[in-house]
């Protein structure tokens, strides 16, 4: 019975997790938070980070300390002879003999060896061969240069994760807006179909008692369909809003999502005028500064074509044991082993390249000169951002405020139209002018807090508006 009692608690367990992962109610604040920690785009730019660091550590260690192991094992399927002159011998007679004392091998007896000349097997059959080098890297130009540009190469990292950041920002208030506006078109179909469904069904008995005419209610039908199908489209466009969002933030599409922030309140939140007069930092702006870590990179990538030009200086020291045997005989404790050691400084100095470092030189300084341009025309073109950013996001607030006022008018308008045809004052032909009039303001006003919204984060984008 525990057992059982065990496995449901565990089950019951990992379904109320499960249930937390695919359900959240969130802020706007609480949904930025979530991205700027689990986006796909954060953790792409994230691991760009570590990798860089690891680059770091990689030139670093080029010019530490290098030990080397190596263990080479030959065994000759059949040993290579060598040829001994007879003639350095005084006793012809007893050159083999001799041989063999002397040098301690054993001779080829071979006949069909030429004339003159003795068959000879130097070495064993097997030999193996143990060392350990040690080597240090003393002098090398490029290699300075080199761990520099990888530094540059981690601050580019680390600022285009910032970069990163900042887009992601802007990313997920747009989504979090486009499902507020969504939300709300829904709200603002449904109850347009409500009112539109009463006067269809008004329109219908009067048309029955013979007070007006069967074009009247025909017109309405026309409008009603309409209506239906911008509101099927939408709630369509809805759910696709959701995944959008749960993309930005990173969690699965089909995670489901309370949003607490209504769109009127984040419209009115985010009208600010002083944004607009903020000035502008270009010094502190973070695309500036890839830019100008990029014309670095360019400015060491130079550095480095010249400092080939230079001598390298490198020292080492190495170790070893051999054995020599007929036979596999190297694990036996009674197997000899030979010591052997060296040290030595290697001198690398390049004389003549055919003039190729010079062309490589060249194009290393037409890459900076490249990147002294786009970093000039990076300062303009971020200038005139901020101006561009500032006035779009002033125009979003004029517009806000005319739609809101806009859709008050269209509503009174649309209203007394209603009450005149059905007091058979108007035709069915102004009825329709003045809902398809309110249904656009309607829209309007809908986007134009979405813009507001929008353009404020452009905005802050643009001015490079911290997020911290």
């Amino acid at each position: 019975m525990k057992k059982y009692l065990i496995v449901i608690t565990t089950l019951v367990f990992s379904l109320t997790s499960y249930a937390q992962v695919t359900e959240l109610t969130l802020s706007l604040e609480q949904a930025i938070n979530i991205a700027l920690e689990k986006s796909y785009n954060i953790k792409a730019a994230k691991n760009t980070v570590s990798s860089a660091k690891e680059t770091v550590w990689e030139t670093t260690a080029t010019g530490l300390p290098q030990i080397d192991a190596t263990i080479n094992y030959q065994n000759f399927i059949k040993q290579p002879v060598s040829l001994l002159p007879a003639a350095a011998f005084d006793n012809t007679s007893s050159v083999v003999e001799t041989v063999e004392d002397y040098f301690g091998i054993q001779a080829n007896r071979d006949p069909a060896a030429p004339e003159g000349f003795i068959p000879v097997v130097f070495g064993t059959q097997q030999n193996i061969n143990a060392s350990v080098t040690l080597t240090q890297l003393l002098f090398d130009g490029s290699y300075l240069v080199g761990l520099q540009a990888s530094r540059a190469y981690l601050k580019i990292s680390e600022q285009a994760n910032e970069k990163t950041e900042l887009l992601t920002r802007e990313a997920v208030i747009n989504a979090y807006g486009t499902v507020l506006v969504t939300e709300k078109s829904v709200d603002i179909l449904k109850g347009n179909l409500k009112i539109l469904e009463k006067n269809l069904n008004d329109a219908k008995k009067i048309y029955e008692n013979g007070f007006n005419e069967q074009e009247d209610v025909e017109q309405l039908e026309i409008t009603y369909g309409t209506l239906k199908n911008q509101l099927s489209n939408m709630e369509r466009m809805k759910e696709i809003a959701y995944q959008m969002l749960n993309l930005s933030l990173g969690t699965s599409i089909d995670t489901s999502l309370t949003l607490t922030d209504s769109l009127d309140s984040l419209a009115e939140t985010h009208i600010n005028l002083e944004l607009i007069s903020q000035p502008f930092n270009l010094s502190n702006h973070i695309d500036l500064k890839i830019a100008e870590n990029d014309r670095e990179s360019k400015r060491l990538l130079m550095q480095l074509e010249k400092s080939k030009a230079l001598p390298s200086l490198s020292a080492f020291v190495n170790y070893g044991k051999q054995a020599f045997s007929d036979t596999f005989t190297f694990f036996r404790g009674n197997q000899q082993w030979f010591d052997s050691s060296l040290m030595g400084v290697s001198l690398n100095v390049p004389i003549f390249s055919s003039l190729g470092r010079k062309a490589k030189t060249a194009q290393a300084r037409i890459a900076l000169e490249t990147a002294d341009v786009r970093l000039e025309e990076t300062k303009q073109r971020l200038s005139l951002l901020a101006k561009k950013a500032k006035n779009e996001y002033q125009l979003s607030i004029e517009n806000y405020t005319t739609a809101k006022r806009n859709v008050e008018l269209s509503e009174r308008i649309e209203k007394k139209q209603r009450i005149k045809f059905f007091e058979g004052i108007s035709s069915s032909f102004d009825l329709l002018q003045a809902q398809n009039q309110l249904y656009t303001q309607q829209q309007n006003y809908v986007q134009s807090m979405l813009e507001v919204i929008a353009k404020k984060a452009a905005l802050e984008t643009a001015l490079n508006v911290s997020i911290k």
